[in-house]
């Protein structure tokens, strides 16, 4: 049985989870160094990260910039880790 999800933003959702899924056990190492590094201040790590975001989802990608030709962007919402292609009009 196909599963039909409403719209293209119910493709893009079940898209974030399943990167989300596939990702995260490689990823979740950068999800902690970033989380660290703004409870100490780490100036310099934040400076390396990557720029992307989604400010109206709250998301903030935590990876190294300059990761987006090998890898989507990665990071955390309320809800949990989310991985994500591209950019949104919001980014700021």
């Amino acid at each position: 049985m196909t599963r039909r999800l409403g719209g293209s933003g119910g493709l893009v959702e079940e898209e974030e989870r399943r990167a989300r899924a596939e990702l995260r056990d490689g990823f979740q190492l950068f999800q902690d160094r970033y989380a660290h590094a703004v409870r100490t201040g780490d100036v310099a790590l934040l400076a390396g990260v990557c720029g992307g975001k989604h400010g109206r989802w709250g998301r903030i990608c935590v990876l190294s910039a300059g990761h987006e030709e090998r890898a989507p962007h990665w990071g955390s919402t309320v809800e949990g880790p989310v991985a994500w292609i591209g950019s949104a009009p919001d980014d700021d």
